[in-house]
């Protein structure tokens, strides 16, 4: 099943109330659409040692993979903040060995949206992959 644009934010937002976010205060969810049309949901996850924390990506992208599934085509990313939740650069590195050309929805949580390419954010992810003509 193909989910609209529409329904992965919506998703994303239900995906902030289960954030376990007592530091920071900032909720975000996840919803990761695979090209199979499955979906993995995720939500941030903070610890009191700040370096065990999970970005909501990441425990979609760990789901996902878990269940043997690596092929992405976009994710929703929200805020429970007037910010918008911009990926960090441990998750866009991420997302981009999986799926360069993943498309990224992002929501406040007023409403407002944008939408990325993976290659608008993180223009020169590292590879170990040859690239062609580069």
């Amino acid at each position: 099943m193909a989910y609209k644009k529409e329904d992965l934010i919506k998703k994303a937002h239900s995906m902030k109330s289960y954030a376990y976010a007592p530091y920071s205060h900032f909720a975000v969810g996840a919803v990761l659409q695979c090209q199979d049309g499955n979906i993995y949901t995720g939500c941030n996850i903070e610890n009191a040692s700040y370096g065990l924390t999970r970005c909501a990506e990441q425990v979609a992208v760990l789901k996902a993979i878990s269940e043997g599934n690596k092929e992405f085509m976009a994710i929703a990313v929200c805020s429970s903040d007037k910010a918008f939740p911009y990926p960090c650069g441990s998750c866009l590195q991420i997302l981009a060995e999986f799926a360069p050309d993943l498309t990224i929805y992002l929501s406040n949580g007023w409403g407002a949206e944008k939408e990325f390419l993976l290659s608008e954010l993180l223009p020169y992810a590292f590879t170990l992959k040859e690239k062609e003509g580069k």
